[in-house]
Protein backbone atom coordinates (compact mmCIF):
# COMPACT_ATOMS: atom_id res chain seq x y z
CA UNK A 1 0.00 0.00 0.00
CA UNK A 2 0.97 3.67 -0.93
CA UNK A 3 1.71 5.65 2.06
CA UNK A 4 -0.44 8.64 2.11
CA UNK A 5 0.76 12.59 2.83
CA UNK A 6 -0.74 13.86 6.01
CA UNK A 7 -2.36 17.77 6.68
CA UNK A 8 -2.43 18.96 10.37
CA UNK A 9 -5.58 21.43 10.01
CA UNK A 10 -7.95 22.79 12.73
CA UNK A 11 -10.29 25.14 13.50
CA UNK A 12 -8.30 26.56 16.43
CA UNK A 13 -5.72 28.09 14.00
CA UNK A 14 -8.16 30.26 12.85
CA UNK A 15 -8.74 31.67 16.42
CA UNK A 16 -4.98 33.18 16.57
CA UNK A 17 -6.59 37.36 15.59
CA UNK A 18 -3.06 39.15 16.12
CA UNK A 19 -5.11 42.24 15.31
CA UNK A 20 -5.79 44.98 11.95
CA UNK A 21 -2.76 45.17 10.17
CA UNK A 22 -1.58 42.12 11.00
CA UNK A 23 -0.68 40.45 7.66
CA UNK A 24 -1.04 37.15 9.39
CA UNK A 25 -4.90 36.68 9.30
CA UNK A 26 -7.17 34.03 9.24
CA UNK A 27 -7.97 34.07 6.07
CA UNK A 28 -4.87 32.63 5.05
CA UNK A 29 -5.81 29.47 6.48
CA UNK A 30 -9.43 29.39 5.86
CA UNK A 31 -8.36 30.09 1.89
CA UNK A 32 -6.17 26.53 2.40
CA UNK A 33 -8.35 24.46 4.01
CA UNK A 34 -10.76 25.41 1.72
CA UNK A 35 -8.37 24.10 -1.71
CA UNK A 36 -7.89 21.11 0.20
CA UNK A 37 -11.77 20.37 0.24
CA UNK A 38 -11.96 20.71 -3.52
CA UNK A 39 -12.86 17.78 -5.33
CA UNK A 40 -9.30 17.40 -7.47
CA UNK A 41 -7.80 17.40 -3.74
CA UNK A 42 -9.82 14.78 -2.23
CA UNK A 43 -8.93 11.50 -0.82
CA UNK A 44 -5.13 12.12 -0.92
CA UNK A 45 -4.16 12.62 2.85
CA UNK A 46 -4.46 11.55 5.90
CA UNK A 47 -5.47 14.15 8.67
CA UNK A 48 -4.06 14.95 11.28
CA UNK A 49 -5.53 16.47 14.22
CA UNK A 50 -3.93 19.32 16.21
CA UNK A 51 -3.21 18.10 19.99
CA UNK A 52 -2.33 20.89 22.59
CA UNK A 53 1.93 20.64 23.39
CA UNK A 54 2.43 19.34 27.21
CA UNK A 55 4.16 22.10 28.67
CA UNK A 56 7.59 19.68 29.10
CA UNK A 57 7.31 19.84 25.45
CA UNK A 58 7.21 23.20 25.49
CA UNK A 59 10.22 23.41 27.55
CA UNK A 60 12.55 21.85 25.21
CA UNK A 61 13.33 25.39 23.73
CA UNK A 62 11.78 27.78 25.86
CA UNK A 63 12.09 28.94 29.21
CA UNK A 64 9.78 28.20 31.99
CA UNK A 65 9.31 32.29 32.16
CA UNK A 66 8.45 32.90 28.86
CA UNK A 67 5.65 30.04 29.18
CA UNK A 68 3.91 31.10 31.85
CA UNK A 69 4.29 34.83 30.01
CA UNK A 70 2.60 33.39 26.92
CA UNK A 71 -0.37 31.53 29.22
CA UNK A 72 -1.15 34.38 31.17
CA UNK A 73 -2.25 35.67 27.44
CA UNK A 74 -4.72 33.20 27.62
CA UNK A 75 -8.65 34.63 27.83
CA UNK A 76 -7.05 38.62 27.67
CA UNK A 77 -7.60 40.65 24.80
CA UNK A 78 -5.02 41.66 22.96
CA UNK A 79 -1.73 41.46 24.06
CA UNK A 80 1.99 43.19 22.59
CA UNK A 81 4.84 41.32 22.51
CA UNK A 82 6.52 43.40 20.32
CA UNK A 83 5.41 46.22 17.83
CA UNK A 84 4.20 43.69 15.20
CA UNK A 85 3.43 40.36 17.50
CA UNK A 86 0.23 40.14 19.50
CA UNK A 87 -1.52 37.48 21.26
CA UNK A 88 -5.43 37.71 21.64
CA UNK A 89 -7.91 35.33 23.88
CA UNK A 90 -7.12 31.95 21.90
CA UNK A 91 -3.71 32.56 20.76
CA UNK A 92 -2.14 30.42 23.77
CA UNK A 93 -4.06 27.48 22.78
CA UNK A 94 -3.54 28.25 18.85
CA UNK A 95 -0.19 28.04 19.21
CA UNK A 96 -0.10 25.18 21.73
CA UNK A 97 -1.72 23.40 19.39
CA UNK A 98 0.46 23.69 16.61
CA UNK A 99 3.01 22.76 18.24
CA UNK A 100 1.98 19.24 19.84
CA UNK A 101 0.00 18.81 16.37
CA UNK A 102 3.29 19.01 14.66
CA UNK A 103 4.97 16.97 17.24
CA UNK A 104 2.21 14.38 16.43
CA UNK A 105 2.81 14.68 12.58
CA UNK A 106 7.02 13.99 13.20
CA UNK A 107 5.97 11.11 15.11
CA UNK A 108 3.80 9.81 12.27
CA UNK A 109 6.15 10.55 9.54
CA UNK A 110 9.31 8.78 11.72
CA UNK A 111 7.06 5.50 12.22
CA UNK A 112 6.16 5.06 8.25
CA UNK A 113 2.42 5.59 9.11
CA UNK A 114 2.38 8.40 6.31
CA UNK A 115 4.78 9.04 4.18
CA UNK A 116 5.42 12.82 4.38
CA UNK A 117 3.29 16.08 6.20
CA UNK A 118 2.24 19.59 6.07
CA UNK A 119 1.40 21.52 8.76
CA UNK A 120 -0.92 24.00 7.83
CA UNK A 121 -1.16 26.06 10.99
CA UNK A 122 -0.84 29.19 12.44
CA UNK A 123 0.57 31.40 14.49
CA UNK A 124 4.08 31.04 12.55
CA UNK A 125 7.16 29.63 14.78
CA UNK A 126 10.57 30.78 13.32
CA UNK A 127 11.08 33.85 14.74
CA UNK A 128 10.36 32.59 18.13
CA UNK A 129 13.87 32.50 20.38
CA UNK A 130 14.36 31.13 23.46
CA UNK A 131 13.01 33.43 25.87
CA UNK A 132 11.24 36.44 23.21
CA UNK A 133 7.89 36.59 21.02
CA UNK A 134 8.68 38.33 17.61
CA UNK A 135 7.89 38.45 14.07
CA UNK A 136 4.25 37.19 14.48
CA UNK A 137 5.53 33.77 16.20
CA UNK A 138 4.68 32.54 19.84
CA UNK A 139 6.32 29.40 20.15
CA UNK A 140 9.04 27.65 17.66
CA UNK A 141 7.11 24.73 16.18
CA UNK A 142 10.23 23.39 14.13
CA UNK A 143 12.77 23.98 16.86
CA UNK A 144 10.80 22.20 19.23
CA UNK A 145 9.88 19.11 16.24
CA UNK A 146 13.59 18.69 16.24
CA UNK A 147 14.73 18.95 19.96
CA UNK A 148 11.37 16.38 19.93
CA UNK A 149 12.45 14.05 17.62
CA UNK A 150 15.82 13.29 18.90
CA UNK A 151 14.90 13.43 22.50
CA UNK A 152 11.53 11.04 22.51
CA UNK A 153 12.00 9.67 18.79
CA UNK A 154 15.24 8.48 19.67
CA UNK A 155 16.57 10.60 16.07
CA UNK A 156 20.14 10.59 15.86
CA UNK A 157 20.07 13.76 13.00
CA UNK A 158 17.89 16.68 11.89
CA UNK A 159 18.00 18.39 8.65
CA UNK A 160 16.53 22.15 9.17
CA UNK A 161 15.47 23.66 5.51
CA UNK A 162 13.87 27.17 6.24
CA UNK A 163 13.05 28.74 3.07
CA UNK A 164 10.85 31.76 4.14
CA UNK A 165 11.94 35.06 3.21
CA UNK A 166 13.22 36.39 6.60
CA UNK A 167 15.92 34.24 8.08
CA UNK A 168 15.02 31.58 10.87
CA UNK A 169 16.78 33.38 13.67
CA UNK A 170 14.71 31.22 16.69
CA UNK A 171 15.37 28.21 14.68
CA UNK A 172 19.38 29.05 14.47
CA UNK A 173 19.33 29.94 17.86
CA UNK A 174 18.41 27.12 18.97
CA UNK A 175 20.90 24.60 17.25
CA UNK A 176 23.77 27.51 16.71
CA UNK A 177 25.81 25.06 18.83
CA UNK A 178 24.54 21.45 17.79
CA UNK A 179 26.35 19.50 15.65
CA UNK A 180 23.51 17.07 15.31
CA UNK A 181 21.30 19.42 13.49
CA UNK A 182 21.33 20.92 10.14
CA UNK A 183 20.01 24.71 9.97
CA UNK A 184 20.08 25.30 6.53
CA UNK A 185 18.33 28.90 5.94
CA UNK A 186 17.83 30.73 2.42
CA UNK A 187 16.44 34.11 2.89
CA UNK A 188 16.54 37.83 1.51
CA UNK A 189 19.40 39.92 2.24
CA UNK A 190 18.79 42.70 4.09
CA UNK A 191 15.22 42.37 5.72
CA UNK A 192 13.51 41.44 9.05
CA UNK A 193 14.85 40.46 11.84
CA UNK A 194 18.99 41.48 10.36
CA UNK A 195 20.00 37.99 11.05
CA UNK A 196 21.59 35.59 8.98
CA UNK A 197 24.67 36.45 7.29
CA UNK A 198 27.14 34.30 4.89
CA UNK A 199 29.90 33.92 7.84
CA UNK A 200 27.52 33.20 10.88
CA UNK A 201 28.17 29.32 11.16
CA UNK A 202 27.21 28.16 14.35
CA UNK A 203 29.81 27.86 17.07
CA UNK A 204 31.81 25.55 19.36
CA UNK A 205 30.47 22.01 18.52
CA UNK A 206 28.03 23.17 15.97
CA UNK A 207 30.29 25.34 13.95
CA UNK A 208 29.62 24.53 10.10
CA UNK A 209 25.99 23.22 10.84
CA UNK A 210 24.83 26.29 10.21
CA UNK A 211 24.42 27.23 6.25
CA UNK A 212 23.31 30.91 5.80
CA UNK A 213 22.68 32.29 2.55
CA UNK A 214 21.02 35.77 2.66
CA UNK A 215 20.73 36.09 -1.14
CA UNK A 216 19.99 39.04 -2.80
CA UNK A 217 16.40 39.98 -4.30
CA UNK A 218 15.49 38.95 -7.87
CA UNK A 219 15.89 35.46 -7.17
CA UNK A 220 13.11 33.60 -8.65
CA UNK A 221 12.57 29.29 -9.36
CA UNK A 222 15.37 28.19 -11.31
CA UNK A 223 17.68 29.77 -8.65
CA UNK A 224 15.68 28.62 -5.49
CA UNK A 225 15.32 25.02 -7.26
CA UNK A 226 19.49 24.83 -8.05
CA UNK A 227 20.40 25.84 -4.43
CA UNK A 228 18.36 22.90 -2.84
CA UNK A 229 19.88 20.70 -5.26
CA UNK A 230 23.58 21.46 -5.93
CA UNK A 231 24.29 23.12 -2.63
CA UNK A 232 22.35 21.52 -0.22
CA UNK A 233 22.29 18.22 -1.95
CA UNK A 234 25.79 17.14 -1.16
CA UNK A 235 25.46 18.63 1.97
CA UNK A 236 23.11 16.36 2.95
CA UNK A 237 24.22 13.45 2.08
CA UNK A 238 27.13 13.76 3.75
CA UNK A 239 24.93 14.72 7.09
CA UNK A 240 23.07 11.92 6.48
CA UNK A 241 19.94 13.09 9.17
CA UNK A 242 17.14 10.91 10.00
CA UNK A 243 14.47 13.43 9.37
CA UNK A 244 13.87 16.87 6.78
CA UNK A 245 11.61 19.28 8.66
CA UNK A 246 11.24 22.06 6.40
CA UNK A 247 9.51 25.56 7.62
CA UNK A 248 8.35 26.28 4.39
CA UNK A 249 7.02 30.21 3.95
CA UNK A 250 5.57 31.01 0.43
CA UNK A 251 6.74 35.01 1.05
CA UNK A 252 9.33 34.81 -1.60
CA UNK A 253 6.68 34.56 -4.24
CA UNK A 254 6.61 37.50 -6.81
CA UNK A 255 3.39 38.39 -5.75
CA UNK A 256 3.70 38.65 -1.96
CA UNK A 257 3.97 41.77 -0.52
CA UNK A 258 7.02 41.09 1.85
CA UNK A 259 10.10 41.14 -0.09
CA UNK A 260 11.67 41.14 -3.88
CA UNK A 261 12.05 37.76 -4.88
CA UNK A 262 9.98 36.30 -7.83
CA UNK A 263 9.35 32.51 -6.91
CA UNK A 264 6.27 31.27 -8.36
CA UNK A 265 3.86 28.03 -7.52
CA UNK A 266 6.14 26.06 -10.21
CA UNK A 267 9.11 27.10 -8.27
CA UNK A 268 7.98 26.19 -4.90
CA UNK A 269 6.88 22.75 -6.49
CA UNK A 270 10.30 21.95 -7.77
CA UNK A 271 12.07 23.54 -4.40
CA UNK A 272 9.42 20.37 -3.12
CA UNK A 273 10.68 17.95 -5.64
CA UNK A 274 14.60 18.65 -5.04
CA UNK A 275 13.80 18.52 -1.32
CA UNK A 276 11.62 14.48 -1.77
CA UNK A 277 14.92 14.19 -3.91
CA UNK A 278 17.51 14.17 -1.12
CA UNK A 279 14.50 13.06 1.64
CA UNK A 280 14.33 9.64 -0.28
CA UNK A 281 18.34 9.41 -0.72
CA UNK A 282 19.28 9.79 3.02
CA UNK A 283 16.16 9.51 4.92
CA UNK A 284 13.71 6.74 3.36
CA UNK A 285 11.64 9.96 2.36
CA UNK A 286 10.79 11.78 5.77
CA UNK A 287 10.01 14.85 5.30
CA UNK A 288 7.38 17.36 7.44
CA UNK A 289 6.58 20.73 5.97
CA UNK A 290 5.32 23.62 8.76
CA UNK A 291 4.02 26.67 7.37
CA UNK A 292 5.55 29.59 8.15
CA UNK A 293 5.10 33.00 6.10
CA UNK A 294 3.12 34.02 2.93
CA UNK A 295 0.60 36.92 3.14
CA UNK A 296 -0.93 37.10 -0.71
CA UNK A 297 -3.88 34.47 0.10
CA UNK A 298 -4.04 34.00 -3.75
CA UNK A 299 -0.22 33.52 -3.83
CA UNK A 300 -0.07 31.26 -0.94
CA UNK A 301 -2.67 28.58 -2.09
CA UNK A 302 -1.29 27.79 -5.38
CA UNK A 303 1.68 27.56 -4.01
CA UNK A 304 0.90 25.13 -1.30
CA UNK A 305 -1.11 23.10 -3.67
CA UNK A 306 1.78 22.80 -5.71
CA UNK A 307 3.83 21.83 -3.01
CA UNK A 308 1.07 18.83 -1.94
CA UNK A 309 1.11 17.47 -5.38
CA UNK A 310 4.70 17.23 -5.51
CA UNK A 311 4.45 15.54 -1.90
CA UNK A 312 1.62 13.40 -2.79
CA UNK A 313 3.42 12.06 -6.55
CA UNK A 314 0.85 13.64 -8.78
CA UNK A 315 3.26 15.60 -10.17
CA UNK A 316 7.15 15.10 -10.63
CA UNK A 317 9.20 18.25 -11.25
CA UNK A 318 12.15 17.43 -13.07
CA UNK A 319 14.78 19.06 -10.92
CA UNK A 320 17.79 19.07 -12.99
CA UNK A 321 15.94 20.72 -15.95
CA UNK A 322 14.96 23.57 -13.61
CA UNK A 323 18.18 24.06 -11.64
CA UNK A 324 19.77 23.86 -14.88
CA UNK A 325 17.91 27.28 -16.40
CA UNK A 326 19.05 29.35 -13.27
CA UNK A 327 20.79 32.68 -13.87
CA UNK A 328 24.40 31.80 -13.69
CA UNK A 329 25.93 35.32 -11.89
CA UNK A 330 23.51 34.77 -9.60
CA UNK A 331 24.76 31.21 -9.07
CA UNK A 332 27.86 32.31 -8.68
CA UNK A 333 27.65 34.71 -6.10
CA UNK A 334 25.33 32.29 -3.84
CA UNK A 335 27.84 29.30 -4.30
CA UNK A 336 30.93 31.31 -4.38
CA UNK A 337 30.17 32.88 -1.37
CA UNK A 338 29.02 30.10 0.58
CA UNK A 339 31.88 27.75 -0.36
CA UNK A 340 34.28 30.27 1.00
CA UNK A 341 32.63 30.26 4.38
CA UNK A 342 31.98 26.55 4.80
CA UNK A 343 34.85 24.66 2.21
CA UNK A 344 36.57 23.62 5.61
CA UNK A 345 33.28 21.76 6.94
CA UNK A 346 31.70 19.93 3.66
CA UNK A 347 32.51 18.90 0.21
CA UNK A 348 30.24 20.91 -2.03
CA UNK A 349 30.29 19.16 -5.62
Amino acid sequence: MTLKTGILRGEIFLKHLPGDGCPDTPKRLKDLYTMLDEPDMQGLFIEILPRKAKKEEILLFHTQDYFEKIAKTRGKELIAFTADTHACEDSFDATLYATGGLLDTISMVTAKKINNAFALIRPPGHHAEKSRAMGYCLFNHVALGAAFARKHLKLNKVLIIDWDIHHGNGTQHAFERDPNVLFFPVHQAGLFPGTGSFTDMGAGEGEGYTINLPIPKGYGDAEYVAIIDRLLGPVAEQFAPDLILVSAGFDTHTDDPMGGMQMTAQGFAGMTAAIKKIADTVCGGKLVMSLEGGYNCEALTGSVRAVLREMTGITNCKVSAMAATADKKKMAFVMRRCTDVHKHSWNFI
